[in-house]
């Protein structure tokens, strides 16, 4: 159910979303919301630009209400989840093939789909005409009947049931949980088909907020107490040491605490990785792949900014963003180098070894489809033996800057085995100073095999995977 345009229809559809006139906040008895129009900008930069929904969304102007920030995250976000459902009932009303519609049309009807069937707060009649408005704006007025034919039929249908038409029990979990077919497969081969079940649905949910307290700056205790003074309920997670979830609360006032540096958004099971590390003062840290700076940043507050952490990306611009949140959290251990990792590292034999080095690999993303949903809609079954390829080769290169009796850890956001317990079994049998260490990490998080892992339907958090290395 991949949608396809004409690069003219996209061309057009953002030229009139852009002119003055379409972001004019006033409404007309013909105008859509400014929620609606943001939303379905970002809808279309995501499927015809390949950018990123959550950079998109990050970016909005600081003039939006918080009302409708929200509202176009969540939509934008749970139109990218449940993009395969959405499409199921759009070829279902219309009789077209996706593919036959112009992206713009496309993305609309998303819209309108998924406010009728998953945002119940919001009346039929709003969500039909704020879509048929919308594509209006975009100077597509020809297709506004089709939009709105389709809109009403679907709002007369909310019994239907994605994919019950369907035979093949793949396809039709694939998209009655919209997923690609062939990341329902190898799931179900992987743990089982009603666990898989688990594991899609959860994906298309939004994840709960998790955050660590920037301790360089204020202490554990009295961020929390102002958090709740402020009438933010958090709670400790029970994955991460330090780590606290967002039960309920002001969005406005975390974000506020997170824009002045009191706290860092970052989900559970990321910052388990840097715990596992185990870093302390005085220690010298190689994080190979450490853009935009989660994991060094964490890295650093363990260490209370007393360790030196290098912190290496091939993409300098990500390191702008790392050396922004090093100025906004307080942190001065971390020296930021532009470097290609897959090459030799530009270090020289006067440079000490390190003695704890993380290798937080480059991955296909799997463990984070809650937040990052579009991942699922890009990637291919053959993406997989490439991005092992490149995991080895960064595990590699960082392992031969590791200190004797240093400790080394490997991790994803991935939960395919081949970026994980595949990359780990090849970099062993080629590797014989090497040998896998205990993580320090719940006993259920372990796996037989002495691995860590994550998965969202069965923690809460984000899916994760990392091994736990010294040096002989």
């Amino acid at each position: 159910m991949m949608s396809s345009s004409r690069t003219p229809d996209i061309a057009d559809a953002l030229d009139g979303w852009n002119r003055p006139a379409a972001m004019n906040p006033k409404k007309t008895k013909s105008s859509s919301s400014p929620a609606r129009r943001w939303a379905f900008d970002i809808l279309l930069r995501v499927e015809a630009e390949s950018a990123y929904a959550s950079s998109l969304i990050a970016a909005l102007p600081e003039t939006l209400s918080r009302e409708d920030r929200a509202l176009i995250q969540e939509i934008v976000l749970g139109v990218l989840r449940r993009r395969a459902s959405l499409d199921y009932f759009i070829e279902l009303y219309s009789g077209r093939s996706v593919d036959q519609l112009d992206l713009a049309v496309a993305v609309a009807l998303r819209m309108g789909l998924f406010q009728l069937r998953h945002l119940t707060r919001i009346p039929a009649s709003a969500a039909v005409n704020e879509s048929v408005n919308v594509i209006k704006r975009a100077r597509m007025s020809s297709a506004a009947g089709l939009v709105n034919a389709v809109l009403r039929k679907a709002a007369t249908q909310l019994d239907d049931v994605a994919g019950a038409d369907i035979v093949d029990q793949i396809q039709r979990e694939a998209v009655e949980f919209s997923h690609p077919p062939w990341l329902i497969e190898r799931w179900q081969a992987m743990l089982g088909v009603e666990e898989a079940r688990q594991l899609a649905l959860a994906n298309n949910f939004p994840p709960r907020v998790a955050f660590r307290v920037n301790t360089i700056a204020r202490s554990v205790s009295e961020v929390i107490r102002e958090l709740e003074s402020n009438g933010v309920a958090v709670r400790e997670s029970s994955l991460a040491n330090r780590a606290f979830v967002v039960d309920s609360g002001a969005s406005k006032i975390v974000n506020q605490s997170a824009r002045s540096g009191l706290i860092y958004i970052q989900d559970e099971a990321s910052q388990l990785v840097s715990i596992l590390l185990a870093p302390k003062r005085g220690d010298r840290v190689l994080d190979l792949c450490a853009a935009p700076g989660s994991k060094s940043t964490h890295i650093a507050a363990l260490t209370d900014d007393k360790a030196w952490v290098v912190a290496c990306d091939r993409h300098s611009h990500r390191l702008t963003t790392l050396r922004a949140g090093c100025e906004r959290l307080g942190i001065s251990s971390i020296d930021a180098i532009a470097l290609d990792a897959t090459r030799a590292l530009p270090f020289d034999a006067r440079t000490p070894r390190f003695n704890l080095v993380l290798v937080d690999a480059p991955c296909s993303g799997t463990g984070t489809l809650r937040s990052n949903p579009e991942i699922k809609w890009r990637l291919a079954s053959e993406d997989l033996a490439r991005l092992a390829e490149l995991q080895l080769t960064l595990l590699e290169q960082g392992s031969r800057w590791l200190a004797p009796a240093g400790t080394l850890v490997y991790s994803t956001c991935s939960i395919e085995p081949e970026e994980n317990e595949e990359v780990v079994c090849r970099f062993l049998n080629k590797n014989a100073r090497f040998h896998l260490v205990e993580p320090a990490a719940r006993a259920d998080l372990i796996t037989a095999d002495g691995f860590v892992r994550t998965f969202p339907h069965r923690h809460g958090c984000d899916g994760f995977f990392a091994a736990v290395f010294e040096r002989t």
